[in-house]
C-alpha cells in the first residue's frame, strides 16, 4: 500500500465508527471499543464528517453526548485533520464510486486514510469495502 503521508500508519474514524464508540447500547460497541483501544493513537477526526457525526449525535444520542464529543474534539482526543490538500482526491472519488453512492463525507475519510497509512475504523463495508478491495485502505476492525 503507497502512503503518501508521513508517520506511523494512523486509523481515521468514519462517522459509522465514532457514532458506535459513543453508543454504548449498539450491538456493535465493544468490538468497536476493543479495535479503538488496540490502537494506541493518535486517531483521526476528518473534518467532512464533523457535521454528519455531531447531527447523528444530537438527534439520536442527545445533548449530552454531543457536549462530551465536543469537549473530547477540544481537548485534543482526537487530531483533527481539515484535509485542504484533498479536494481534488475527494472529487475524484465521488465521481467515482458515484454508484454506491460513495458521498462526500465517506470520500473525505478516505482520502484523509490514503495521506495517514490508510487504516479506516468503519462498520460501513458496502461503500468501504470496495475501496478497500482496490488495495488504498484497510478496514478496521477487519469485516471483509
Amino acid at each position: 500500500m503507497a502512503r503518501r503521508g508521513l508517520g506511523p500508519a494512523l486509523i481515521t474514524l468514519d462517522t459509522s465508527a465514532l457514532f458506535t464508540l459513543l453508543n454504548a447500547d449498539d450491538p456493535e460497541h465493544e468490538r468497536v471499543r476493543a479495535a479503538y483501544e488496540a490502537d494506541a493513537g493518535p486517531h483521526l477526526l476528518p473534518a467532512g464528517i464533523l457535521a454528519e457525526i455531531a447531527y447523528l449525535v444530537e438527534h439520536r444520542l442527545g445533548d449530552a453526548v454531543l457536549d462530551t464529543l465536543l469537549a473530547d474534539i477540544e481537548a485534543g482526543g482526537f487530531l483533527y485533520d481539515c484535509g485542504e490538500q484533498d479536494f481534488s482526491r475527494i472529487r475524484e472519488l465521488v465521481r467515482r464510486y458515484a454508484d454506491l453512492p460513495l458521498g462526500c463525507a465517506d470520500a473525505c475519510v478516505i482520502a484523509c486514510s490514503e495521506r495517514n497509512g490508510g487504516r479506516v475504523l468503519t462498520l460501513d463495508v458496502r461503500d468501504f469495502g470496495v475501496v478497500a478491495r482496490e488495495g488504498t485502505i484497510v478496514l478496521v476492525p477487519e469485516l471483509a
